[in-house]
């Protein structure tokens, strides 16, 4: 199909000037709207502006300019039906061939601090949805275009076809522009369903502020691939991204080398990243089935490494590893050394020693996150029939808000040490109990159903990688229902505990640690982890 006339109209006008030129280069008829015809005109481009082209100027301050018979007319007439030629032909409407539009920045407008309702309403596009989805309808005879990122090959595929695009063309680009104005509807939907009962009515000056959770709740992702399977091979998955994924989340990632990655590759390593990347020290984390089986932060990633590995080398063949900084020929060289099968390597960077040295692991799938700490606003559990949703788990104990409740006070190393197990259990699944000392993990417990378990689990696990748990320190994710929890570890060798408090039984449960000589602490807050 040969592109004769295009109606250009966008907001966001980046590239748009040397896309009407490529347009105009290939004898396309351009009309366009207020600003940016002028910016057309200005550049020296033939312009044939809206108003003049329908008969009928703009008014009510532009929201009715392209809302017209002679533009939809244009846009929706089959070319395929002789009688919908025929009409148009009788009422002097020529086709439009490429529409190119983007919409009122509702996205903008939104994130500005102390925007008031009014200002909101009027940045919701009208004319430019019904556009959009008038030229997606009828892609059998028009282009869409609604993405920047589309101008350059349109332009070549028209310079390389005489000026005629392709129906798969066509019909990719109706796909992305329904998507567009989906997701354009869902943000407003959200927005609006987010706002207090009689927000509408207050003074137009007033800033609304939605709540956290709409009443309406509108999820936008995009399929980055179909995977071979999911947790089990009678299932079948993908793995979708956010639009926009926050920065430095395991979504960001670019892969190196190796194999594609399976459902659980992801899972695993979105539980590696999101421990590693919580510590501002050099720091190494090992996951196996979502749980950490090792992490250790040290002075050089090195020696993190070393570390993290002696918890629980068994759990670590075949399991996930992340780093905090970038990984160096020795970390390769040591994985290799003790033979250290893993399934994903990741980290910020690699030196190009590194990314040499692992070249020969064809299978061993390599990927770069960049770092940064910003959390997910909203996180979901999908259950029968429904969503659960939640605000991220940003809590993390500081030195200064730590409760002392025993009599025995912590020493300074102790301190620090209770910080990073409390921090490690923050990521391991609940009833979660783990043992640390000198930075490193020395036991973990992880998942029971009964946290006295989970205490002996971990001891078991120390044992058998050949750790003293004398002197060590431990952190549980919630509270102790009873003092059982507390005489098992400080049979193991504990000597202090970092937990949230809060049982009613807080007091069984201090005289225990008393009577055991161990120092403990309070958080104020639990970090389940179902």
């Amino acid at each position: 199909m040969t592109i004769k006339q295009a109606l250009i109209s966008v907001s966001d006008k980046t590239g748009v000037l040397e896309f009407a030129q490529g347009l105009a280069a290939q004898g396309v008829k351009l009309l366009s709207t207020g600003g940016t015809a002028k910016m057309l005109r200005d550049s020296g481009l033939t312009v044939t502006e809206i108003g003049d082209y329908t008969g009928f100027p703009e008014m009510l301050d532009g929201r009715v300019k392209t809302l017209h018979p002679k533009v939809h007319g244009g846009i929706l007439a089959r070319r395929d039906l002789p009688e919908h030629l025929a009409t148009i032909e009788a009422h002097g409407i020529p086709t439009i061939d490429l529409v190119c539009v983007n919409l009122y920045p509702f996205a903008a407008t939104i994130a500005k601090a102390g925007v008031t309702l009014e200002d909101a309403i009027e940045n919701i596009d009208i004319g430019g949805p019904a556009m959009v989805r008038s030229s997606a309808k009828n892609y059998a005879g028009v282009a869409i275009v609604t993405d920047p990122e589309d101008y350059a090959p349109l332009l070549a595929e028209l310079k390389a076809n005489a000026g005629a695009l392709q129906l798969a063309t066509r019909f990719g680009l109706a796909k992305k522009a329904f998507t567009h104005t989906a997701r354009y509807d869902s943000m407003i939907a959200n927005w609006l369903t987010g706002l207090e009962e009689g927000a509408e009515a207050k003074p137009a000056e007033a800033a609304p502020v939605p709540a956290i959770f709409p009443a309406r709740l509108q999820l936008a992702f995009d399929r980055v691939e179909t995977l071979r399977y999911g947790e089990n091979s009678h299932q079948s998955a993908a793995f979708y991204r956010e639009t926009n994924p926050v920065a430095g989340s395991i979504a960001a990632y670019s892969q190196l080398q190796g194999k594609e990655l399976s459902y659980n590759n992801i899972a695993d390593s979105d539980a590696a990243w999101e421990c590693v990347k919580s510590f501002d020290a050099p720091a190494c984390v090992i996951v196996k089935h979502a749980n950490p089986c090792g992490v250790a932060v040290d002075g050089k990633l090195l020696g993190a490494y070393e570390k993290a590995f002696q918890t629980d080398s068994t759990s670590a063949f075949g399991g996930i590893i992340a780093f905090n900084g970038e990984v160096g020929i020795d970390i390769v060289n040591a994985m290799n050394e003790r033979k250290h099968f893993v399934e994903v390597l990741i980290a910020p960077s690699f030196t190009a020693e590194a990314k040499a040295a692992l070249a020969s692991k064809t299978n061993l799938r390599v990927l770069v996150v960049p770092i940064s700490r910003v959390l997910n606003t909203l996180e979901f559990k999908r259950v029968g029939g429904g969503l659960l949703v939640q605000t991220p788990d940003d809590f993390t104990a500081q030195a200064s808000g730590l409760k002392i409740v025993t009599k025995v006070q912590p020493t300074a190393q102790q301190i620090e040490d209770l910080l990073f197990a409390e921090r490690v259990a923050k990521f391991v699944k609940s009833n979660a109990i783990v043992f640390c000392g000198n930075g490193m993990t020395l036991g973990v417990g992880a998942g029971q159903m009964s946290r006295v378990d989970s205490t002996k689990i971990a001891s078991i696990k120390a044992q058998h990688a050949g750790l003293d748990l004398a002197g060590s320190v431990v952190a549980s994710d919630a509270f102790f229902p009873f003092r059982d929890g507390v005489d098992v570890l400080a049979a193991a060798g504990a000597k202090a505990v970092i937990q949230p408090g809060g049982s009613m039984r807080d007091e069984e449960v201090i005289a225990a640690a008393d009577e055991h000589g161990l120092a403990m602490v309070f958080t104020g807050a639990r970090h389940f982890r179902h």
